[in-house]
């Protein structure tokens, strides 16, 4: 049976989740008890395709939790709270000039008078033009001057357009990861039945991150830098966070010596990242600009530690966002400091996801601002730097738990009797952050001490180096 790393795999030597998770063992008992040896083996559907199947029904399930929003096409303030169907889509279609069909990195005058400037990386910003295109295509090709136009019906059929386009990004991420470690593909369910990508997969364009990360994954784990340098870059053309990857890559690669991959990964990453970027550049570098004056100026904002402490301390707190962007970065400093110091002494090179996943939760832990679909940064990494059905699922909880308390916190229904803050929401903010230590907790145990890792063995990569690297008479 083919993988999707190249070469084959022999069935018998796939690692069965009913067989390797305590969790998924005793879940299994309803429908009667782990797979035995002798059970028999479907011709057609091998665990990638049923990953798959699985995704698209996760994912399904994440638009048919947007059909009361759709419903209505996004015009009830109070449903897409109530319901929790919220998604930004619909509301900068318009806002930031999509539905006109205006370049999001063009200068012209009017255009910016008209129209903010797209706070958002430059990938994003093509995606969401693009489909922006699609979306008027779709909707009889309308007079963009014409007052008497449906918008909520084009930003709604551009939610639409979207959800597609992510539904093929989550199949392609769980390929991807599927076959990062080839003898257990069964680990991407973690991510196809993912509870946080049913919920938080439409909110926002950060899905399309996500795929990168998992291809910088799976090329690590074919010892390709070059590629996942590649995937690094353009990764971090759409969002930011996927350039932190790259202290994965510093570590292994100080492990092992390895200073040609080192090389390869962050000169792919680099030229990536400019390439990817140079529409936006050469079209409009002060509209291009402003994602990172956006980022800079924002204070507090939900989700985020600093907005709890803020809300607790009252009006004319001194926290303000010089001291939160020195705060932040200090900490994150400090964190991956910890991360280098642990991926150096660990008795065996982590692997890529693990320290992955461990520096981009530093990131999270102290970032001015962690909105609801930000799970989704952490959910590849998660997935694969701990399969653990039973620890996935307290930090998702977590997750689940916030995503519901902010929306109800913004509608109006978590307001307390007296006051101006609701306690409720620090609790929520203050179990997500618990929950995705346990995960960290967990990840840093498997690191420390191989035996506790689920996966077991060296990163894939630095296997294959180190075979490479021996005598002739030795391989």
């Amino acid at each position: 049976m083919g993988s999707p790393q190249g070469g084959t795999v022999s069935e018998s030597s796939w690692v069965h989740p009913t067989h390797d998770d305590p969790t998924v063992a005793a879940l299994s008992e309803s429908v009667g008890g782990p797979m035995g040896q002798r059970a028999g083996r479907h011709p057609w559907w091998s665990p990638v395709r049923v990953l798959l199947v699985l995704t698209a029904l996760t994912f399904a399930a994440g638009m048919l939790a947007k059909a009361p929003c759709a419903a209505d096409e996004w015009q009830d303030n109070t449903l897409r709270y109530t319901h929790m169907c919220y998604s930004d889509l619909p509301f900068l279609y318009g806002l930031r000039g999509m539905a006109d069909l205006h370049w999001p990195y063009t200068d012209d005058a009017e255009v910016r008078a008209e129209f903010e400037v797209m706070e958002y990386p430059a990938g994003i910003s093509y995606w969401a033009w693009g489909t922006g295109v699609v979306t008027w295509a779709l909707s009889g090709a309308p007079d963009v001057d014409d007052p008497a136009r449906d918008m909520p019906r084009e930003g709604t059929l551009y939610v639409a357009v979207n959800a597609v386009g992510f539904a093929l990004v989550a199949l392609l991420t769980t390929w991807f990861m599927a076959g990062v470690t080839r003898r257990r593909p069964w680990d991407a369910a973690g991510f196809a039945l993912a509870p946080a990508l049913a919920v938080t997969g439409i909110m926002n364009w950060d899905l399309l991150a996500v795929v990168f990360v998992a291809g910088a994954a799976w090329a690590w784990a074919k010892d390709r830098p070059v590629l996942t340098g590649v995937l690094i870059g353009v990764g971090t053309a759409v969002k930011l966070y996927p350039l932190f990857l790259l202290g994965a890559v510093l570590v292994i690669c100080l492990r092992g010596r390895r200073w040609t991959a080192l090389a390869g990964a962050f000169l792919g990453a680099a030229v990536a990242w400019l390439l990817a970027n140079a529409p936006a550049l050469l079209t409009g570098p002060e509209q291009w600009k402003v994602f990172w004056s956006f980022n800079s100026d924002r204070g507090a904002d939900l989700g985020s530690v600093w907005l709890m402490v803020q809300q607790m301390m009252g009006p004319g707190t001194w926290i303000d966002v010089g001291l939160i962007n020195d705060g932040s970065w200090a900490f994150f400093l400090l964190w991956c400091v910890g991360v280098l110091v642990l991926g150096l002494k660990a008795p065996q090179s982590p692997r890529f996801a693990q320290l992955g996943f461990l520096i981009l939760a530093g990131f999270l832990l102290v970032n001015k601002v962690y909105s609801p679909q930000y799970v989704l940064w952490l959910l590849p990494l998660a997935v694969l730097a701990h399969p653990r059905w039973r620890d996935l699922l307290i930090w998702q909880a977590g997750e689940i738990f916030y995503f519901a308390a902010v929306w109800w916190w913004l509608g109006g229904l978590l307001d307390p009797a007296q006051g101006e803050y609701s306690v409720i929401y620090w609790a929520a903010i203050a179990l997500r952050i618990a929950a995705q230590l346990w995960l960290v907790a967990m990840v840093v145990r498997g690191v420390l001490d191989p035996d506790e890792d689920p996966v077991g063995g060296r990163d894939p990569a630095v296997e294959s180096a180190l075979v490479d690297a021996r005598p002739a008479t030795q391989k």
